[in-house]
């Protein structure tokens, strides 16, 4: 069944029941403050604020936007975006879509305004809803994307080149659709990207989304009585095919609006949260509060915290170790997926192998992997080959992209681009990866786009960006520099012209050396990870 009749059925079955939690540390101060300023606050100088919605609202909402967008002429396989922060306004908004027979559109809300126009285009969108947070970046791109038809502003002071949300949605009926939906239908378009950084619109149908639903709850075990802890963007699917477990079953999920270890545990005392889903920066910011006597756990009731998961990159083993000295009754599991696989879950530990730790896990529940040569035939256990995977969850296709769709989708299998080894025991474990994206805390670093920025300096001959392990991020950009004959480069200098770059894209390290590359012209990158790095950056983490 189409995944919006899950909605439907948890307002019937729950309609007073509380949906979903916004935790926001910092309400009252952001109202003052710009985006940045807000990011940089201390967690004590501001009092929790806390709003829920029920079962019934949450359907309401969804019905309400739903019946505007088809006022508006908006058809079964248009096109709408979401760029939003994490809010209670999110998911209701995405299920709106759903409702019509449009297909979701989340944005990465990292993206600059000439990234947003690109992902508008690429997937054909005829409407966006936007937040305050991105407003500077709408107006630079206002005029040029005339294509929007349909241009909808979420929060207050609604700029004047957008429509309020808010008013409009007011005066829209939230009685259900009449639209008929299929599990064939087209459902949403996730954005993803190779080595070239450039993204892919990356489409699924409700089947996949309804079987994301199934995998997330078969492996955590969600009932009715848990409560999610969501706290990475809504965007993402591994944020949201995690939730999926709990919406599958009616449980309370609460949306945490900051990271800081202080305010995830005050969180899950206060909310009584069972679940909770870190990246390893995270798990290590916790620990490490805790270690400093930040954070006192006696101050908090935490009992009923029963399962800690990580998932979006490679997890050192001496961190669930030392997890699980100081939380020894939580359960562990980590996922692996992507987003052309509907996210989390296609490979998966298990609560009951921790012993394993450091492998990504087994096929997960109703998937299929196995390992391939350069041909993509099975390689024997024990041997290195690049993972693909088959079930359910597997995307419809790269959109208006039949080349790149057949790269990587044959004969019902997803080749993966990861390089992966099976033990005798039949766990998978990432050896390194096909593809030379960093990711650094979960989110994707590209180095060709950081590369082609950092080669227009005119002091330099040659750039190769790799990633570097790192204990608390997983890895972080490095950048090695060669730099032209009869020219100079300080490490200051190159620092201070990346500042053209966003933040979490500016490499951590510069290292100025020589940049191999192979009689083809391509930049052995291999050699130079062996160099700084080692063989493999999941092998580095594993032996730390």
């Amino acid at each position: 069944m189409p995944i919006t009749e899950i909605l439907e059925k948890n307002a019937t079955l729950y309609p007073n029941d509380v949906a979903l939690v916004e935790i926001n540390p910092q309400s009252e101060e952001k109202k003052k403050l710009t985006w940045k300023e807000y990011s940089l606050i201390e967690a004590s100088s501001v009092d929790s604020f806390r709003t829920e919605i029920t079962w019934k609202e949450f359907n309401e909402k969804s019905n309400r936007i739903a019946n505007l967008l088809l006022s508006r002429g908006i058809n079964k396989g248009d096109k709408i975006a979401i760029l939003l922060m994490n809010c209670l306004e999110w998911l209701p908004i995405y299920f709106g879509i759903l409702k019509t027979g449009a297909l979701a559109v989340p944005l990465n809300y990292r993206y600059t305004a000439d990234e947003i126009k690109y992902c508008l285009n690429k997937a054909d969108c005829c409407g966006l809803l936007f937040g305050p947070e991105f407003v500077g970046r709408m107006e630079d791109i206002a005029d040029r994307i005339d294509f929007i038809k349909h241009l909808l502003y979420v929060g207050e002071d609604c700029p004047t080149f957008a429509e309020s949300y808010d008013n409009l949605t007011t005066y829209c009926s939230s009685g259900t659709p009449k639209i008929k939906l299929t599990d064939e239908d087209e459902a949403v378009i996730y954005f993803s990207s190779g080595t070239t950084g450039f993204p892919k619109a990356i489409i699924h149908a409700h089947r996949s989304l309804m079987h994301s639903c199934k995998v997330e709850q078969n492996h955590h075990g969600q009932t009715k009585d848990d409560v999610f802890l969501c706290i990475p963007p809504l965007y993402h699917t591994g944020a949201k095919m995690h939730w999926f477990g709990s919406f599958l079953v009616g449980a309370k999920s609460v949306l945490l609006k900051g990271v800081k270890p202080e305010w995830i545990i005050k969180t899950v005392s206060e909310e009584k949260c069972t679940i909770v889903w870190l990246l390893v920066p995270w798990a290590q910011d916790i620990l490490d509060a805790i270690d400093r006597g930040d954070i006192k756990l006696d101050d908090y009731n935490l009992s009923q915290w029963r399962l800690m998961h990580i998932g979006a990159q490679p997890v050192p083993p001496s961190l669930i170790k030392r997890w699980k000295a100081v939380f020894p009754h939580h359960e562990y599991d980590t996922n692996y997926g992507l987003s052309e696989s509907i996210g989390p879950g296609c490979v998966h530990l298990g609560v009951e192998n921790i012993h394993k730790v450091g492998a990504i896990g087994k096929a997960g529940f109703g998937w299929k992997t196995k390992i391939v040569d350069e041909n993509r035939n099975e390689v024997k256990r024990g041997d290195v080959g690049e993972l693909a995977v088959s079930g359910p969850g597997v995307m419809n296709c790269y959109y208006n992209d039949k080349k790149s769709t057949d790269e990587v989708l044959a004969d019902g299998w997803l080749f993966t681009g990861d390089m992966a080894m099976e033990d005798e025991d039949g766990f998978i474990f990432l050896v390194d990866r096909k593809k030379d994206v960093v990711i650094s805390g979960g989110e994707n670093l590209y180095p060709v786009e950081i590369e082609n920025f950092i080669r227009k300096h005119n002091a330099i001959k040659d750039v190769a960006v790799i990633g570097v392990p790192d204990l608390r991020l997983g890895e972080t950009a490095a950048a090695i520099i060669e730099i032209k004959e009869g020219f100079s480069l300080t490490e200051d200098e190159i620092k201070e012209f990346c500042m053209g770059l966003p933040k979490y894209k500016r490499p951590r390290q510069y290292i100025f050396d020589d940049i191999p590359r192979n009689p083809t012209g391509k930049i052995e990158k291999p050699k130079l990870r062996e160099k700084y790095c080692g063989d493999s950056l999941v092998a580095k983490q594993i032996e730390k």
